[in-house]
């Protein structure tokens, strides 16, 4: 029996709220965590995040100690609590919510975890910070779905108990977005980088230069944003990131233990470039500004050696402000470029990418050259031609093939925005994949990861990125994350449906598709003794 004592009903705006002493009991397995845990166990209780609990860490442990304070500055919104960071020695066995780092658990990866979950407490453990990043994404989808609210909302903070052991099938989970067709700014790219890391992705490859525009400032070669960065697809003001700028966005992705992978497109879709400085050109006079949206007439004059001066440069002062491993080249679609020029080219560019430390990604194309097998090269076309040829040159491949992974692809005929020359993208057919298993010659071993592109021809605002993202997104996450045992579509679309309150909580704008069953989640408790 429970007494009035320990009992308290609160009736506010229709909703009962139950707070009390005893244990409300909770299936952790019918949770809809995505991307789904390699494995999980229910105790069927469950823990109550309260104004008065605490977050511990280890005495000394600086980044978890930063990553404690992200937990309580997100849950602070909806809830209105102010949970204090506190460190211990031996956090281990605390009430409240202890964040440990554990070298015990070095054989499950960096960004493996282990969440325990009781009635007393939450213990998340792993072997490095980027490990209990994650798993604090994993407290996030258990908390109710008013956790992503703005504003204080009166529902009870439960988190169902068990324990789960979790840790990613790739290393390398990306998605990629275009501020060059359309300009986006540096809030816009900061809001993308939560969205992907509230998925435990891991990378943000940013396309930052085109025929359409140059987006981040070189200061050896100014005209680049200053004639290169002044226009967008369609004519209106385009705009560029300032060294300093790029660097704010780099610093938010590394907290959110993301990494960035810039991309400055060559030898074609260079026009931008070309239209900043004659002497880029092959017949030394700037090109006219472009803003339209076809591909594969632009192309650096390969052959005079100031194109490489100009490419040292850029790669100089991008590898000074990019703290990850590798620089992307581009590379695709450099029909204005002979073939043998091409390859020449390519392999000078690796070169002076290696001479910089940095290892080099271009799209699939560059397995024409001859390819350092620490070079990646990423899949992109229709046909898998040139992700062969790269792979029997012991190179790895990041998956990115349009008819699965490219998010701007149009889901239906009737999409407002987004194109179809890949074809329609439902989001069954973007999740309902294996990666080793998209092309025949392509293993498991062969490949890096997984990266989604979002091109921005049709898109320009927020809400134009979110529309085409979600929910295509979240499967690409799991995809990358999830054991290919563990996945299946008719399971996953449930789990999918059941996001929908976490996504209006989130204002974001998402494609209602049909084929999914949304629903608000009423979390059902039982009190028991």
């Amino acid at each position: 029996m429970i007494s009035l004592k320990s009992l308290s009903i609160v009736l506010f705006a229709g909703i009962v709220l139950v707070s009390c002493n005893e244990h409300i009991s909770m299936d952790l397995a019918k949770e809809n965590l995505i991307p789904k845990p390699v494995s999980l166990t229910a105790t069927g209780s469950s823990f109550e995040w309260t104004k008065n609990t605490q977050i511990h860490v280890q005495a000394g442990k600086a980044e978890s100690k930063q990553i404690a304070v992200y937990l309580a500055d997100l849950i602070a919104p909806a809830t209105g609590f102010k949970p204090k960071v506190k460190e211990l020695i031996s956090p281990l066995g605390s009430r409240g919510i202890s964040l440990i780092l554990n070298d015990e658990k070095s054989s499950l990866g960096e960004e493996a975890y282990e969440l325990t979950i009781d009635s007393r407490k939450i213990t998340l453990e792993a072997f490095k910070p980027a490990g209990l990043f994650r798993g604090i994404q994993t407290i996030r989808q258990l908390l109710p779905a008013q956790i992503e609210a703005d504003s204080i909302q009166e529902t009870a903070w439960l988190i169902a108990s068990g324990s789960i052991k979790d840790y990613p099938q790739y290393t390398y989970r990306g998605a990629m977005l275009d501020v060059v067709r359309h300009f986006f700014s540096v809030e816009d790219v900061k809001q993308y980088i939560d969205y992907l890391a509230a998925y435990k992705m891991n990378v943000l490859h940013l396309h930052l230069s085109d025929d359409q525009g140059w987006r981040i400032e070189i200061k050896s070669w100014p005209k680049l944003t200053e004639i290169g960065g002044s226009t967008q697809v369609g004519g209106d003001k385009g705009g560029f990131y300032t060294q300093e700028e790029y660097q704010e966005i780099v610093k938010y992705a590394q907290q959110r233990y993301i990494t960035i992978v810039p991309e400055i497109d060559m030898p074609g879709h260079t026009n931008a470039a070309l239209a900043s400085y004659a002497k880029l050109n092959s017949n030394g006079k700037a090109r006219k500004l472009y803003t339209g949206t076809k591909v594969g007439f632009s192309s650096l004059a390969t052959n005079k050696e100031v194109t490489y001066q100009f490419i040292d440069d850029v790669i100089r002062e991008l590898v000074a402000i990019t703290p990850g491993g590798y620089i992307h080249i581009g590379g695709d679609e450099s029909n204005a470029t002979k073939k043998k020029d091409y390859i020449k080219f390519i392999n000078r560019v690796q070169e002076i990418v290696h001479a910089h430390h940095k290892k080099m990604i271009g799209w699939a194309d560059v397995a024409a050259a001859s390819l350092n097998e620490s070079s990646v090269a990423q899949f992109w076309q229709t046909k898998p031609v040139n992700a062969l040829k790269a792979v029997k040159q012991n190179v790895k491949i990041i998956m990115s093939p349009a008819s699965r992974a490219y998010m701007d692809m149009q889901y239906d005929s009737i999409s407002p925005l987004g194109l179809h020359w890949a074809g329609y993208l439902e989001v069954d057919k973007a999740y309902n994949w294996i990666l080793e298993s998209e092309v025949k010659g392509i293993n498991k071993d062969d490949i890096l990861g997984i990266e989604a592109p979002l091109w921005a021809e049709t898109i320009e605002t927020i809400d134009d990125i979110e529309y085409l993202v979600f929910p295509r997104l979240l499967g690409y996450a799991e995809l990358g994350w999830s054991p290919d045992a563990n996945n299946s579509w008719n399971e996953y679309k449930v789990r999918l449906g059941k996001q929908k309150e976490r996504f209006e909580m989130m204002n974001i704008n998402y494609y209602k598709s049909k084929l999914v069953p949304w629903q608000s989640v009423n979390k059902g408790v039982q009190t028991v003794e």
